[in-house]
C-alpha cells in the first residue's frame, strides 16, 4: 500500500479528510465525500486520515480542528478548509486541478 506522502504527490488532485472518530461534523462528511466521489469519479483520489490514528500527519500540516479538508496536487497543498464543506463547493475546487 501507498504511503501518505506517496499518495499526495500524485499528478491527480488528491483531496484528503483530516477527522477523528469522535467527531460529530467529521461523520456529516462522510455522505458528502461519497457523493463527491460519484461526481468527479477516478479524476481525483480521495482518501481519509484518523488524526488520532496518525498524528504525525496531523502535526506535518498543522491540523488544529477536524474535520479539515485538504487538497494536494503533486505534493504541493492547493486548498485548505477546516469544518464540514457541501458536496458542491468541493466539487467546485476540484475542478480548478482536474
Amino acid at each position: 500500500m501507498a504511503t501518505f506522502q506517496e499518495i499526495i504527490q500524485s499528478e491527480k488532485p488528491v483531496l484528503v479528510d483530516f477527522f477523528a472518530e469522535w467527531c460529530g461534523p467529521c461523520k456529516m462528511m462522510a455522505p458528502i465525500l461519497k457523493n463527491v466521489k460519484e461526481s468527479v469519479g477516478s479524476a481525483v483520489t480521495i482518501i481519509k486520515v484518523d488524526v488520532d490514528k496518525n498524528p504525525e500527519a496531523a502535526r506535518q500540516f498543522g491540523i488544529q480542528g477536524v474535520p479539515t479538508l485538504m487538497v494536494f496536487q503533486k505534493g504541493q497543498v492547493k486548498w485548505r478548509q477546516s469544518g464540514v464543506v457541501p458536496a458542491k463547493q468541493l466539487e467546485q475546487v476540484l475542478e480548478k486541478y482536474r
